[in-house]
C-alpha cells in the first residue's frame, strides 16, 4: 500500500482535491498544511488573511476528521516538514497543487530537492497557467481574446469527495496557531469550506442569475457573490464554481479574469513591482495625499466610503476598487505600487496575480487596451449608487444631506464641518 504526503497549500478544501483522491484512491494519505514563516511572518501574512487561513485550517479538518482522516500542521519549512514525515511513515510520494507564483516555484523546487517523488495537481484556478497560449506566445495580454480561447478549452471534470481519508497512525496532528490575534478588521468574512459552499449554494439559487445587473449596485450588498477570498485560499474549487455557472456569462467572465491574470503573472513574476507595460508614467511624490486616501478622507464621498469599507471588512466592492484606484492613480498621479501595498495589507482575497494585475490595468501599466481610461469619481458615484445608500453607510457624518449633495458636498453653500473638502475636484 502507497503511502503520499498531501501538501495542502492554496486548495484548503475536500471537495474538487485531484491530489487528495489519487492518494487515496492509492493509499493512505499524510494531508499536510505547514506554516511556513516566510508567508504569515512577510508581506503577505497580514492579519484580515491569517484570520481567515486559521478560520478556514479548522474547517478543513473537521471536513477530514469527518471522512476518517486527519489534518497534520506543523510549522517551519514547508520541504524541512515534509521530509520529517517521509521519513516517519515510509512515504515516498509527494502531491501539491499546480500553483505557478514564484513563492510556489520555490517551494516545488525545495520539495524536489529532498528526493521524494513530487507530484502536481490542478486546482488552484479553471484553466491552469499555460494551457492556453496565442500563436508565437506564451500568454496572452489582452483579455477578450484569452476569454474566448478559456471559454472554449477542454476542462476537467471536477473530482468527487474521497470515500475515506486513511491516515498513517501514530502521527502528532499538530496544533492550528492563532495567526491573527489583533489587527483583524471588524467585518471581516469568515474562513473556511463549509462557509465557501454556503455561499455559493445562496448565489447559485437566488444572485448569478441576476448578476448582470446587479454587479455594480452598490447599494445591494446581494449583487456580488463574496466568494472571492474563499477562491483565494481554496476553499472553494474555481473549476467547481465555473462549472455550475457556465451558462451565465457575465459572472463567468470574472472567473476568466481570475485565470487571465494568474496567466500574466505566471509569463511576469514582477507583475507586484514592475511596470507589465512601462509607459513614462511620472508619479508624484504626496505622502500627505496617499494618507488621505488610505484613512478615508479624501473629501471625495465614494472614494472615501471604498476605503472605508477596506478597513472595515477587509473586502471592498469591485466597482469602488476600480474607482478607488483610478483616483488615487489618476487624480492624485501616485504610484499605483502605494495603492497596490495598502490593498495587499487589508483585502482578505489579495493575491500576487489579480491585486497587482487589476491595478496596473486601472493605472495603464497593465492589461488595458485603453491605458489612458479614467474613471470620473462623481460620476461613477452617481450612477452606481443613486440614492447615496451606499455613501450614507459608510459616511454618517453626511447621512443628513439630501441624496445628490452626497455625492458632491463641497457645492453645497455650506459644506459640511466634519468633512473634509476635496483634495482634487473631479
Amino acid at each position: 500500500m502507497e503511502t503520499s504526503i498531501v501538501v495542502l497549500t492554496r486548495d484548503l478544501r475536500v471537495h474538487d482535491q485531484p491530489g487528495l483522491v489519487e492518494g487515496c484512491a492509492r493509499g493512505r494519505v499524510v494531508p499536510l498544511f505547514v506554516v511556513d514563516e516566510e508567508i504569515v511572518g512577510g508581506v503577505m501574512g497580514v492579519p484580515n488573511r491569517l484570520r481567515f487561513l486559521g478560520e478556514a485550517l479548522a474547517d478543513l479538518r473537521e471536513g477530514l476528521r469527518g471522512l476518517g482522516g486527519e489534518l497534520i500542521v506543523r510549522r517551519g519549512s514547508p520541504a524541512r516538514e515534509v521530509a520529517r514525515l517521509a521519513e516517519q511513515t515510509g512515504a515516498r510520494v509527494v502531491r501539491i497543487a499546480d500553483d505557478r507564483s514564484r513563492f510556489a516555484l520555490r517551494r516545488l523546487d525545495a520539495l524536489r530537492g529532498t528526493g521524494l517523488d513530487v507530484r502536481t495537481y490542478p486546482g488552484v484556478t479553471v484553466v491552469p497557467p499555460g494551457a492556453v497560449t496565442p500563436a508565437g506566445g506564451d500568454h496572452y495580454k489582452v483579455f477578450t481574446p484569452y476569454w474566448k480561447a478559456w471559454a472554449a478549452a477542454e476542462w476537467r471534470t471536477p473530482c468527487p469527495v474521497p470515500g475515506r481519508v486513511d491516515v498513517p497512525e501514530g502521527i502528532d496532528a499538530g496544533v492550528i496557531p492563532d495567526l491573527a490575534p489583533k489587527g483583524v478588521s471588524p467585518g471581516v468574512a469568515k474562513g473556511g469550506e463549509s462557509e465557501a459552499r454556503r455561499l455559493m449554494r445562496e448565489w447559485l439559487a437566488n444572485g448569478v442569475a441576476a448578476y448582470d445587473g446587479t454587479r455594480d449596485d452598490l447599494a445591494n450588498p446581494e449583487g456580488t457573490s463574496r466568494l472571492s477570498a474563499h477562491l483565494r485560499f481554496g476553499c472553494l474549487s474555481p473549476l467547481e464554481l465555473a462549472s455550475a455557472v457556465r451558462e451565465h456569462e457575465p459572472f463567468l467572465r470574472q472567473l476568466a479574469w481570475r485565470d487571465f491574470h494568474h496567466q500574466v503573472a505566471a509569463a511576469f513574476p514582477d507583475l507586484p513591482r514592475r511596470d507589465y507595460r512601462p509607459r513614462g508614467h511620472r508619479w508624484r511624490d504626496d505622502p500627505e495625499a496617499l494618507a488621505a486616501w488610505r484613512e478615508g478622507r479624501t473629501g471625495v464621498p465614494i472614494v472615501d466610503a471604498g476605503m472605508r469599507q477596506l478597513r472595515h471588512e477587509g473586502f471592498m466592492h469591485n466597482r469602488t476598487r476600480m474607482i478607488t484606484a483610478s483616483y488615487l492613480t489618476r487624480d492624485l498621479g501616485i504610484d499605483w505600487r502605494h495603492g497596490y501595498r495598502h490593498f495587499r495589507d487589508l483585502l482578505t482575497d489579495a493575491d500576487l496575480a489579480n491585486n497587482p494585475g487589476n491595478w496596473q490595468w486601472v493605472a495603464g501599466t497593465g492589461n488595458d487596451t485603453r491605458p489612458n481610461r479614467t474613471l470620473n469619481p462623481v460620476r461613477q458615484s452617481l450612477r452606481h449608487d443613486p440614492t447615496a445608500t451606499y455613501l450614507h453607510h459608510w459616511l454618517p457624518e453626511l447621512a443628513h444631506l439630501p441624496t445628490p449633495a452626497t455625492h458632491h458636498p463641497w457645492t453645497l453653500e455650506s459644506p459640511p464641518p466634519n468633512y473634509p473638502p476635496p483634495l482634487t475636484h473631479p
